[in-house]
């Protein structure tokens, strides 16, 4: 299985009224448990609109993204499926619900770090 990114731009949902609000929130919330249902899901959310902090790698904490960054990420999901027609079709069910566009992105394996969360979720 190879997991895949799926997100959606910060603002992508501004359109949305408040009174459509929680109609989105139920059926956004039926997809996730499809998903999960399905054993696909590995995890989700949605980012507070903000400002991230930049931490370079001598410690120093900078406000980011840069100015020169026009999109930031809003919310994402990760799913773990057996192929990119299957990614898709997952994103396609969560731009329904959501009702903005969703971006797909294939994860790099690292089949070390697998390991070292199976490891750990065995002594939990």
């Amino acid at each position: 299985m190879t997991r895949y990114l799926i997100s959606f731009d910060d603002g992508a949902m501004d359109h949305i009224s408040g009174g459509e609000l929680p109609e989105v929130g139920k059926e956004t919330h039926a997809v996730v448990q499809e998903a999960v249902d399905a054993g696909v899901w590995v995890f989700g959310a949605g980012l507070e609109r903000q400002r991230a902090s930049v931490v370079d790698t001598d410690g120093i904490v900078t406000d980011g993204p840069y100015p020169e960054i026009k999109e930031v990420i809003g919310g994402f999901v990760v799913v773990d499926v057996a192929s990119r027609e299957e990614a898709l079709a997952w994103a396609t069910k969560f731009a329904v619900s959501c009702r903005c566009a969703q971006e797909v992105r294939e994860l790099l394996p690292d089949p070390e770090l697998d390991e070292m969360v199976r490891r750990t979720e065995q002594r939990s």
